[in-house]
């Protein structure tokens, strides 16, 4: 079975969808430079696999999704299946520390490797590794850059800024 790719046009930029039947493998985000590369390829027709995942993305960005139902095939070893498959519980509009997911893959000190298999997440957005942030509530690493992360907590927090005037 060979991979299809579409894509799909976010607030964020231009996401790139790669999967098949056995799921969808990964979902990341090009650059404007990226995207360029590959602006032809985007109203080519949409593979039927792929189709689901634009839709349900389109709901997320559009407020009326907060959960995904997606077949996922993320590549990865064990380890970082098992960090993305603990990232899948952290709910809509939530947030985890790197300490706390650590901790609950049941081991305090491989919080350099949970980062590090965060930071290898195929899957953007879906697989929300954008909900861990630093034990003082900083907002770091983030491989689709930190502006976006900053962008993807306020646009599931529900509480919005208030004028005072």
């Amino acid at each position: 079975m060979s991979l299809k790719t579409t894509y799909y046009k976010t607030p964020l930029g231009i996401a790139k969808i790669v999967g098949d039947e056995n799921g969808i493998q990964s979902v990341s985000v090009l650059n404007d430079d990226e995207f360029s590369i590959v602006k032809e390829e985007t109203n080519t027709k949409n593979p039927k696999c792929l189709l689901e995942c634009k839709i349900q993305l389109e709901e997320y960005f559009s407020g009326s999704r907060t959960n995904f139902s997606l077949k996922l095939n993320p590549q990865g070893t064990t380890f970082q299946k098992k960090v993305w498959k603990e990232l899948l519980k952290i709910p809509f509009n939530k947030t985890k520390t790197y300490l706390e997911q650590s901790k609950a893959l049941g081991d305090a000190k491989a919080i350099r490797a949970v980062a590090s298999a965060n930071g290898k997440n195929p899957i953007w957005i879906i697989i929300p590794c954008h909900r861990v942030i630093g034990s003082n509530g900083s907002l770091t690493g983030y491989a689709g850059g930190i502006w976006r992360k900053k962008w993807l907590l306020a646009h599931e927090n529900p509480v919005k800024q208030q004028s005072l005037f």
